[in-house]
């Protein structure tokens, strides 16, 4: 039989703001941040509290299609709103709209387009940094989540700011403290630093022939294709961060392929308790772990 004061705790305990579901009515709000750019913008009606962690999320779809108010984003983002984070979901320019994105893509071209994201997306945390006290969101507490193209664009966005072809662009004046890769990967792992690493979380499928676990070729391109261009997936970006003393925990489905870019918004409490025990609170992780496709 639970006391009095065991239910005391209890409570306090299901309280605890970014773990529990403390605000059940969340308001979207939409935004032009930039040109004909857009983003919803959620957080709860009656939460008061300044200076919360500003999740941004950028959905997938190979730069190609894609959009931010999808069934998928809008469930992350609400359910995140719950819990107390304020949350942006964008637009970002779909360059290779009506086009291709394969191994017929010139690798110039594929590079372009992934600095054009990085931009888009530099863009939209400037934008919501630069009126924080009407967001009321930390400047210095910025989570970054994205699927496929959006989990390609937030890593390089992490990892690729001195790189020469992406050290010319303005980058907005703002923390990045964690992120969320649902099959995502980075152009090279070795523009990760001690000064830009953030604990991640990644979600994955070995068999992905798109976006690799480990370091292999966009789209398994061969090397006589325009469309040749290397990426380091999750299996090689947490070498680095074990060099580098970071948190990460890698899922890594045996079976799985792309997949898991729509597949890893069905764990959203693994999600939510990554940020709060690792981004949030600190507590150091190493984690790789196999995981299966969630039942239907």
């Amino acid at each position: 039989m639970l006391t009095l004061l065991g239910l005391v705790c209890w409570m306090g305990m299901a309280q605890v703001r970014y773990q529990a579901d403390l605000f059940p009515d969340i308001q979207k709000r939409t935004f032009n941040y930039a040109d004909t750019l857009d983003l919803d913008f959620y957080d709860a009606l009656r939460d008061n509290v300044e200076n919360k962690p500003l999740v941004v999320l950028v959905h997938g779809g190979g730069f190609v299609a894609g959009q931010r108010d999808g069934s998928e984003e809008i469930e992350l983002s609400t359910f995140l709103a719950q819990k107390g984070y304020a949350v942006a979901s964008i637009s970002y320019r779909l360059s290779r709209k009506g086009k291709s994105f394969g191994c017929d893509c010139p690798a110039q071209t594929k590079v372009g387009t992934y600095r054009e994201a990085v931009e888009d997306l530099g863009k939209a945390i400037h934008y919501l940094t630069s009126y924080a006290k009407d967001f009321k969101v930390d400047p210095n507490r910025v989570i970054l989540i994205g699927s496929s193209a959006g989990a390609e664009t937030i890593l390089n966005f992490i990892a690729m700011k001195n790189e020469y072809r992406f050290k010319e662009m303005t980058y907005p004046q703002a923390k990045i403290i964690g992120a969320v890769s649902l099959s995502g990967a980075v152009l090279d792992r070795d523009y990760l630093t001690a000064e830009n690493a953030v604990p991640t979380l990644f979600f994955h499928g070995r068999l992905d022939d798109k976006v690799p676990l480990a370091t292999a070729p966009h789209h398994s391109c061969q090397e006589k294709d325009e469309g040749y261009l290397m990426l380091d997936g999750p299996s090689e970006i947490i070498h680095r961060l074990r060099e580098l003393n970071t948190s990460f925990a890698l899922y890594v489905d045996p079976s799985g392929d792309h997949d898991w870019a729509d597949l890893g918004y069905h764990f959203p409490t693994l999600i939510s308790e990554f940020l709060y025990h690792t981004v949030l609170e600190g507590t150091p992780i190493q984690r790789e772990e196999p995981i299966s496709r969630p039942k239907p």
